[in-house]
């Protein structure tokens, strides 16, 4: 079993965000049908809408760090934008940013691929794509890191105890001192519990070695709340 703190500083695998961004625009190049298909893990996003998101931000990393001065702005508006439209524009300002990631601050390149892989993931469930495949992404650990890092600072700004985070091959050390518990569940449902994505209740359902209450306050941290009603259910096991 492998033991992995959360931390910044590690050096970012380039072709982890070009993964990303070509996972989710396949993915969305097969969608053109079913653009105005709600995502619920979203705030009433469409998939075109979350497609117009994630270009959006890939746009604003590049124009803010120097990396392609006509791109500010340059993903259409969100009403109006097809799908063709916005994957084009990805192309262009995603490949500006796979050359500036190994350069970026590592927690902005890594932010901006959990961004990216969060809503990938939005998409596959919204749709009922095969969710497992994501589990092997080469921006799932990375991502996942960051989410337990965030997570762990909410833990330490509550004064609540350490928690383990663990998997049937890994676990994580989160908040700091010796874990007073361990929530033990499958990496996915552990992600997206970490994301927002999951209710209290279905968070409180993982497999915790203590009564879960005192902890469940900290799954809301920075942009993350958790939604009142499931937006998806468990996939359930250990992977």
């Amino acid at each position: 079993m492998t033991t992995i703190r959360p931390h910044a500083e590690a050096p970012i695998d380039p072709t982890a965000y070009r993964a990303v961004r070509r996972g989710l625009a396949d993915l969305a190049a097969r969608l053109r049908d079913r653009a105005e298909v709600t995502v619920p893990a979203t705030p009433g996003w469409t998939v075109r809408e979350v497609i117009a998101h994630v270009v959006e931000i890939s746009a604003k990393v590049a124009s803010r760090s120097g990396g392609e001065p006509g791109v500010r702005g340059a993903a259409p508006a969100r009403a109006s934008a097809e799908i063709a439209d916005l994957l084009t524009t990805w192309d262009r300002v995603g490949a500006t940013v796979d050359r500036m990631l190994p350069e970026l601050p590592p927690l902005r390149a890594r932010i901006l691929m959990m961004d990216s892989l969060t809503h990938e993931l939005d998409v596959r469930h919204a749709i009922g794509a095969d969710l497992a495949a994501p589990q092997e992404h080469p921006a799932f650990t990375n991502a996942f890191e960051l989410l337990v890092q965030g997570f762990s600072r909410g833990l330490t700004e509550r004064a609540l105890p350490a928690l383990r985070l663990e998997t049937e091959a890994e676990y994580w050390i989160a908040g700091e001192g010796r874990p007073a518990a361990t929530v033990r569940g499958d990496r996915f449902d552990l992600y997206r519990s970490l994301a927002g994505r999951r209710t209290r209740e279905q968070i409180a359902s993982l497999s915790w070695s203590a009564e879960p209450r005192r902890w469940l306050p900290a799954f809301e941290w920075g942009p993350f709340h958790l939604p009142p009603h499931p937006t998806e259910r468990p996939t359930g096991g250990l992977s």
